[in-house]
């Protein structure tokens, strides 16, 4: 056995002896339970998502060739004791030949790993996979401490070009590229092109018994964070996550499927968010909630768009999810005034949108981010302070409010 075949092993060994054990102390517990109320039980470990990325866009690969690796740089919204990685071919046009991936936390700001965390990624036992067009494979389990709020390195070494990739492009979030097979280095020094786009990976499930679930964050760029600044996590969803897990009180994953661009109704940037619902959302390991944040593009690009249109497809959501036993909160549509796209008929049928939001009708719970960020002195604008200047998207303060404007009692 090889040293590389011999350390995945262990570590799927180490989780499946994890696994076992928990089984046989809830076994225990429970018999003990019938004679003593005060035994405890230990949780069963269960997966829920920790960070994901919608596939967004078909693109060339960066590197422009086959034989390189692509370093992804993610942030997780909570830890565990293993993970798991999703990768998409989704919106490739030909097989995508996979060599090697592999898995590591970070260290500080760069593409190095932490000492002792560098982990090989196998599929079905084997390290290399190759994902067929339009399609995803989810990996074998891995051991490793994921920390809460932490960056991990997920690196992914392709053999052949299989342009063009699924990506999602606007990450806000620098991942690095390397020439070759760089997928075992723990240091960075290969790793001397950069990229603003993650590549291959759509999503980092943990292994944890120490969360209540994972909410989902469904939208468009104002939901991808597309102003806030890069590398700094500052993402409402992140603002989200941070609060749900710093005081140890609800641990919650936090997992953002903003598309840039992206519409409730129809496709453009990215399926439309009926079509793309049930793969971003309600797939999802350990959803229990989602808050649709979505609607704005679909009155910026679409002006025949009505109000009854966009509260049909809310109400379709709020159906779909229930059918699955999730939460749903939605969200108003923020003010636009003095974006160019934006007119006095848009607002007027963003007005009325946001009166039937609020009604209740529409979803369980409502969070209103055009009460929390709207200027008080002229509703129809963002307030200043919370504008990127484009009068559309949030600036980094703007974020920091909507995410502190979620009500962690009604999730």
């Amino acid at each position: 056995m090889n040293k590389r075949r011999g350390y995945a092993t262990l570590a799927a060994l180490t989780t499946v002896v994890a696994l076992v054990c928990g089984a046989i102390y809830l076994g225990v517990g429970a018999a003990q339970g019938r004679t003593s109320a005060r035994t405890p039980v230990a949780a069963p470990a269960v997966w829920v998502g920790t960070w994901a990325a919608a596939p967004a866009k078909a693109a060339p690969a960066v590197g422009g060739h086959a034989g390189r690796s692509v370093r992804n740089v993610v942030h997780t919204s909570i830890g565990g004791t293993a993970a798991r990685i999703t990768l998409s071919n989704l919106l490739g046009e030909q097989p995508l030949k996979i060599a090697q991936v592999s898995l590591a936390v970070r260290a500080g700001h760069g593409p190095a790993a932490v000492a002792g965390t560098l982990r090989r990624v196998t599929f079905q036992g084997a390290g290399a996979v190759t994902l067929a067009v339009g399609g995803q494979r989810v990996s074998d389990p891995v051991a490793l401490g994921i920390p809460y709020d932490g960056d991990l390195l997920v690196t992914v070494a392709t053999t052949s070009p299989g342009e063009p990739v699924t990506v999602h492009p606007q990450a806000r979030q620098t991942s690095y590229i390397a020439d070759g097979d760089r997928t075992q280095d723990a240091g960075g020094d290969a790793y001397t092109r950069r990229t603003g786009a993650w590549q291959h990976l759509s999503g980092v499930d943990v292994l944890t018994r120490d969360t209540r679930g994972a909410i989902v964050a469904i939208g468009d760029s104002i939901t991808d964070g597309v102003t806030s600044t890069s590398d700094a996590n500052r993402r409402w969803p992140d603002v989200l996550a941070d609060r749900l897990n710093r005081h140890g009180s609800h641990h919650y994953g936090v997992l953002n499927q903003g598309i840039s661009g992206n519409r409730l109704l129809t496709d453009g940037r990215g399926p439309s968010t009926l079509a793309r619902f049930d793969r971003d959302v309600l797939a999802q390991a350990g959803v229990r909630t989602v808050i649709v944040a979505i609607g704005i593009n679909d009155l910026l690009r679409g002006p025949d768009t009505s109000a009854d249109h966009l509260t049909a497809g809310y109400a379709e959501l709020t159906r779909q999810a229930h059918a699955r036993g999730l939460r749903v909160v939605g969200a108003t549509l923020m003010p636009c005034a003095g974006h160019r796209r934006c007119t006095r008929a848009l607002e007027a049928v963003r007005d009325k949108v946001n009166a039937a939001i609020r009604t209740g009708r529409i979803f369980d719970s409502v969070v209103d981010f055009d009460r929390a960020l709207r200027d008080p002195y002229a509703p129809d604008r963002l307030r200043p302070a919370y504008d990127s200047g484009d009068h559309l998207h949030p600036s980094d303060a703007g974020y920091a409010r909507m995410g502190r404007a979620v009500d962690p009692a009604r999730l």
